[in-house]
């Protein structure tokens, strides 16, 4: 009787190559490479989120 009427997804970024499911994003940011990606709240090993832009995380940092 109080829930919501209806519920719609947002995503700053998707990687559309890494979709193991479909979901119904309504809202994209961005489609980004299947890269890892850091800053801006991401982190590698609790690492790196406190940059003020998203990066990719160079290959040979976490192979």
């Amino acid at each position: 009787s109080r829930g919501a009427k209806s519920v719609e997804i947002m995503t700053v970024l998707r990687k559309p190559e890494s979709a193991q499911v479909e979901v119904a994003v309504k809202y994209v940011g961005f489609d980004i490479p299947k890269d890892f990606v850091i800053g801006y709240g991401l982190d590698f090993n609790e690492k790196y989120r406190n940059l003020p832009f998203i990066a990719v995380l160079a290959k040979h940092m976490y192979e």
